[in-house]
């Protein structure tokens, strides 16, 4: 259990693929997208996880965190019970100074959409903004993965 800090940030262009040391395609759905405290239930490769995320600190910036690793198979069972709307994406891990950037780049009914995210160790940690960071969404959540299960992407007006 921890308290998760993190920044989001829209992606201007396709250049972190070329510097992304990693990359896995994730499938999540939701069991709970009550803000107060989100149920997921992610396929991440060949690993499954089951996370808990509590509410969102007034600036976005923190909330509260718990995750486990559960079997592929009990993955795939739970993501059979999720509420309507899954998440399916590719996630890019890229370095930039000390810190890595998780990429995911959207496919189905969020098409289109690409969102970098970094965890920060405190709120107002300095860290390497990398060329393709675009404009920050950290506490905008309609970017929120529980939302854009929920609100997708094609949607928007």
């Amino acid at each position: 259990m921890a308290i998760e800090i993190e920044r989001k940030f829209l992606v201007k262009s396709d250049a972190f693929k070329s510097e992304s040391h990693q990359n896995t395609r994730i499938v999540q759905g939701f069991l709970n997208t009550n803000p107060e405290r989100t149920v997921r239930v992610r396929l991440r490769g060949e690993k499954g996880y089951l996370t808990v995320k509590g509410k969102s600190s007034e600036a976005g910036l923190s909330r509260f965190e718990w995750e486990i690793e559960i079997s592929k198979s009990e993955a795939e069972a739970l993501l059979n019970i999720c509420e309507k709307g899954t998440i399916d994406k590719i996630r890019y891990e890229v370095t930039a100074g000390k810190h890595i950037f998780e990429v995911d780049a959207f496919f189905g009914e969020n098409e289109g959409l690409i969102v970098a995210e970094v965890e920060l160790n405190h709120e107002d940690e300095v860290f390497e903004k990398p060329s393709w960071l675009g404009d920050e969404v950290t506490g905008d959540k309609r970017y929120y993965n529980s939302q854009l299960s929920q609100y997708p992407f094609k949607n928007w007006v």
